[in-house]
């Protein structure tokens, strides 16, 4: 039995790879194929498209990487047509999935989806493709089954993934002598994304962010860059914010910076779901490219961009988005907050309640499995 697997970014990579064990459990014998990042490979995906070639956000982003996007997209529907699938597991990346997704139907493959586009937020036009192309949508967000079930998707909540599983590899103290971070004076960590293009545009908002807080007052800055970041990106990219000695570096260790930090200038996306589960006091921001602004915001639905204030139902962390991502708005929110414990430890309590929100008593990722096993089960008993 061979299923296809393909995620677009790491936070899919990770989710998609611990299903593809749960399910190696349950069907001995299975093979996987599709486009893996480096957790799905170590868990056994052999490679036919090129992920990284997809780790891209924004409409006017997206411009440049069309022609990549395609190839990728191509390789993957040859593929699948030359293996013919039991069925597919797609992760995260509506934009290109959900397009494979009508490809593989076609081809007889039932598709389950894995982690729902954010078609409650904008573009709930993509509900038509889920229920037409996808045999079942796995949501980690609660609010998110009755939302698609109600509009006609066939959707269950499996639990957030993360939930389970993030939590610092060190103590305190231990982390700080590690790095060799003194313990006198606030440890502020910078999160600014995963992605290339994201990471950019962050990082002179960052960089202007961590001047003006300096000059206020003394404080230990973390850039925590995602695993293999050097590899991916180059040894100078993070330059322009570490280069002056101001900000120290470190590389896949995120969850530790994040849990020991007084506070996290977190970008929106995952990072702020891993921060809201590590109870770490937050500023939220993002910026994309102007044109995809404001070809985007008129269909934006939701009062909130993170998904921790969307959580929660009210801002529990400060946002900074777009125009009010500057490094004069970040530091001023930094300052407020590193200045004011009461608020940062009611900031950690309304964290808690959103983490409880997002613990279930089942693992996602076996959850997710079973489900794909009994579906496939049934096909071949039929």
């Amino acid at each position: 039995m061979k299923i296809l697997v393909s995620a677009g970014e790491p936070s899919g990579d990770r989710y998609a790879a611990g299903v593809v064990r749960a399910l190696a459990r349950r069907l001995p014998g299975a093979e996987f194929f599709g486009c893996p990042g480096p957790e799905m490979t170590a868990a056994g995906v052999r490679a036919v498209a090129d992920q990284s070639a997809l780790s891209v956000v924004g409409l006017v982003e997206v411009l440049g990487h069309l022609p990549g996007i395609w190839r990728e997209f191509r390789r993957l529907e040859a593929a699948a047509r030359a293996e013919r699938p039991a069925a597919a597991l797609l992760t995260d990346s509506a934009a290109f999935h959900l397009r494979l997704a009508a490809r593989l139907r076609k081809l007889g493959v039932p598709v389950f989806h894995l982690v729902a586009p954010q078609a409650w937020a904008w573009r709930e036009g993509r509900v038509r493709q889920l229920r037409r192309n996808v045999a079942e949508l796995h949501c980690i967000f609660p609010f998110e089954e009755d939302f698609f079930r109600s509009r006609g998707v066939n959707a269950c909540y499996i639990g957030h993934p993360l939930a389970r599983v993030v939590r610092p590899s060190l103590g305190r103290g231990e982390f700080f002598s590690r790095l060799r971070i003194p313990s006198g004076q606030p440890l502020v960590t910078l999160c600014p994304g995963s992605r290339r293009g994201e990471i950019a545009r962050h990082l002179p908002v960052l960089r202007e962010a961590v001047e003006r807080i300096s000059a206020a007052r003394a404080c230990t800055f973390l850039l925590a860059a995602p695993a293999r970041s050097e590899e991916r990106f180059g040894g100078a990219f993070f330059e322009p914010l570490c280069g002056a000695g101001r900000v120290r570096y470190c590389e896949g260790e995120t969850w530790d910076a994040m849990a020991h930090a007084d506070l996290t200038l977190a970008a929106s996306g995952t990072v702020t779901t891993e921060a809201a589960l590590l109870g770490s006091p937050m500023v939220i921001f993002y910026r994309v490219h102007p044109l995809t602004w404001r070809l985007g915001r008129p269909f934006v639905r939701v009062p909130f961009f993170s998904i921790v204030n969307l959580v929660a139902g009210r801002e529990v962390a400060p946002e900074l988005i777009q125009k009010d991502c500057t490094g004069e708005r970040l530091a001023a929110e930094a300052l407020r907050l590193l200045a004011d414990e009461d608020e940062r430890l009611r900031m950690r309590g309304s964290l808690a309640r959103v983490r409880d929100s997002l613990a279930t008593d089942r693992d996602p990722y076996e959850v997710s499995a079973a489900r794909i096993a009994a579906f496939l089960n049934r096909e071949v008993s039929s």
